[in-house]
């Protein structure tokens, strides 16, 4: 069987869509990271137009100190007065990508009372630790919470705020259609990814997947509607010698231009399991019923592998209809290459008997 595995898996990863597993290359991320791109976790501003002021009454917040959850989890987003005005509200928002579309406003909160707003309102809540705290606390993390947060005092003229970067602890993955590559609008690569226990994934967290190693020949939809693409290891394929980094083909037509997706996904309530066998399509979902569960879907089984490195080394069905093995320890006949990550097998006949089940409950 692994013998059999391994030379699918080779004529599979062939050619121009080939799925490169992550890789680390430090030198040639530092070499981009210290020319193109500066990370601000946390800063502060005044409102006048004139740039970064000293603080009065909130305390500055540590720079490049994210606030980092899971999905489900809960998470405080700190703002800390200094001195306390005699007459001021609270204002928490969350920042929009590009600052675009009405502000999103949370909750505003003064001495006596506050008031929710919005989706993310019901969510959220003021610990009060206590009398200077004017932090923010958000209950049952989900995927699209990750971004920007802006904690505005309001006192007359003398207006600050602090901005907080909350963070998804997640992992990255490439996902296309299974009737081949570039296939999806914007729309469609946004359901595509929901459909695989996924958001689309941010501009950041490409980025700080492709630090981690993500190396992708094909370009993918991001959550702001511009499209990218991350490489590690330059070749001809993809680009030719450019240097390493995120390429870029800039914001496209959502309705008309069509390309994958690049998919976030983070920890699981569930749990996912392999079931051996040489199973057709509808025989794997039949034997994950048996088991009390369902066929994982794609972003279970890079959540599994992400956080409780799932090492299996057997192809297996999953619910989109494809067929994947994740490797946490790499070895000469899993995969054939030395380094962790999700192999796939594409899309192969759904009634070929070749292959286990993934199961996710």
């Amino acid at each position: 069987m692994i013998g059999h595995l391994h030379h699918r898996l080779l004529n599979f990863t062939s050619g121009a869509e080939r799925e490169t597993p992550f890789m680390m290359n430090s030198a040639l991320i530092l070499l981009i990271t210290s020319s193109c791109f500066a990370w601000a976790s946390a800063v502060y501003a005044s409102d006048g137009g004139e740039g970064p002021r000293k603080l009065k009454y909130l305390i500055e917040p540590l720079e490049h100190a994210d606030v980092v959850a899971r999905r489900g989890e809960n998470a405080t987003l700190p703002c800390i007065l200094r001195i306390r005005p005699s007459n001021y509200q609270v204002k928490w928002t969350k920042l929009q990508q590009q600052h675009v579309g009405r502000e999103n406003i949370i909750m505003i909160s003064d001495t006596r009372a506050f008031k929710r707003y919005g989706l993310l309102g019901p969510r959220a809540s003021l610990p009060k630790a206590h009398a200077m705290d004017a932090s923010l606390q958000l209950h049952g993390l989900e995927l699209e919470d990750g971004g920007t947060y802006r904690c505005e005092l309001i006192n007359g003229i003398e207006d600050e705020n602090v901005v907080i970067v909350l963070r998804i602890e997640g992992v990255v993955f490439p996902y296309q259609s299974k009737n081949g590559r570039y296939r999806f609008t914007f729309r469609e690569a946004t359901e595509a990814c929901a459909g695989q226990d996924g958001a689309l994934a941010s501009y950041d967290q490409l980025y700080r997947a492709w630090t981690e190693g993500l190396d992708w020949c094909n370009a993918g939809w991001l959550r702001d509607g511009s499209v990218h693409y991350p490489i590690v290891s330059p070749r001809p394929a993809c680009g030719g010698q450019l240097l390493p980094g995120i390429r870029s083909y800039g914001t496209k037509d959502k309705s008309r231009d069509r390309f994958d997706a690049f998919c976030f996904t983070s920890q699981t309530s569930g749990s996912v399991s392999y079931v051996s066998g040489s199973f057709s399509f509808e025989q794997a979902g039949n034997a994950c019923q048996r088991q009390g569960g369902e066929l994982a879907l794609v972003g279970h089984l890079y959540s599994a592998w992400r956080f409780q490195s799932y090492d299996q080394c057997d192809g297996g069905w999953l619910r989109d209809g494809s067929v994947r093995f994740p490797i946490s320890s790499p070895r000469e006949h899993c995969g054939g290459v030395p380094e962790a990550g999700v192999r796939s097998f594409g899309f192969p006949n759904e009634m070929t008997h070749l292959y286990g089940a993934y199961c996710y409950r």
